[in-house]
């Protein structure tokens, strides 16, 4: 504990605070992706039902955070202790693999963000009944089969499968049921949309390190398909979600502004010709952020599109 002042920062010979260390622990540049389809879910319920509640969407978002992070966390210590993060990996250092962190530490962190998240679960079932109390428990089962258990979910090729199922349509659905506590068909399908961008950071993340999760054992979806087919699985995660436009528009929700989440796309074809031309470095880490940023353009303009 007392060491963690002096530790360096990549790339630097300056000391780290035990702030900062925490900070690039829980990789902030990625938690919006649990932010985007609570936000999305509670525009969607006011869009139909004209309904808002702050509390659900305080405690939902606070929620969805802290499972985010606690998975972070687990992923960080349980990659150091399965031998998966090497010197030779390109993505941004580890906290537990570069000790600035010790493992028993950043365990405990990540149990604690679990828990966190389990008591403002209680609330969200209170409000929301048994369809939270599932989906809130697997949500937290998820979290931790991410990389723990005898066969983690991010050593399989089900990983971008995982993040699209709870970082979009089960996120969306949850929230939209919390504030109207009915069910919409919009829902799961608006998830959809969102959840393919959140899965196209996986992808990046994979497409990068296929050659290090190979070594180690990883059988992730780039390691099993390669990555000319993550090019194309990439372009259609973002190209897809404006798509979903035409769905709500169909069901009779919205009218001209429906056109604002369609204004991501030329930004999505950029992030997409990069990938395609990108060497395979430490430079795809940029990438990686970018993708994040661009799911929460395109949250951002579908939210205004519901609401106004």
């Amino acid at each position: 504990m007392s060491q963690d002042h002096h530790l360096p920062e990549a790339g630097s010979t300056r000391p780290m605070s035990p702030l900062k260390t925490w900070l690039l622990a829980i990789r902030p540049k990625t938690l919006s992706l649990a932010v985007v389809p609570v936000l999305v879910g509670t525009a969607l319920a006011w869009a139909e039902w004209q309904t808002f509640h702050w509390g659900p969407l305080l405690a939902t978002l606070g929620a969805a955070l802290l499972i985010q992070i606690g998975t972070n966390l687990h992923n960080d210590v349980a990659d150091y202790e399965r031998g998966a993060d090497t010197p030779q990996r390109l993505g941004p250092q580890r906290a537990t693999a570069e000790g600035w962190l010790g493992a028993r530490q950043v365990r405990r962190a990540a149990h604690l963000a679990f828990a966190t998240a389990f008591v403002l679960g209680i609330y969200l079932v209170w409000l929301g009944g048994w369809p939270i109390a599932v989906l809130g428990l697997l949500s937290l089962a998820a979290g931790y089969a991410y990389t723990g258990g005898p066969r983690p979910l991010a050593y399989t090729p089900l990983g971008e499968l995982f993040v699209w199922l709870f970082f979009g349509i089960a996120a969306v659905t949850g929230s939209a049921w919390l504030q109207g506590l009915q069910w919409s068909w919009l829902a799961p399908l608006t998830g959809a949309a969102v959840g393919l961008p959140a899965a196209a950071v996986l992808m990046v993340n994979n497409y990068r390190d296929l050659d290090t999760d190979r070594e180690a054992g990883k059988h992730t979806l780039a390691v099993t398909l390669g990555r000319p087919a993550v090019r194309w699985l990439y372009a259609a995660a973002l190209c897809a979600p404006p798509l979903v436009t035409l769905a709500l528009r169909a069901a009779g929700i919205g009218g001209a502004q429906l056109f604002l989440p369609w204004l991501a796309l030329p930004p999505a074809l950029v992030l997409v010709r990069q990938l395609w031309r990108a060497p395979i470095d430490a430079g795809l880490n940029r990438l990686l952020a970018a993708t994040a940023r661009w799911q929460l353009l395109f949250g951002g303009l579908l939210c205004l599109a519901l609401v106004l």
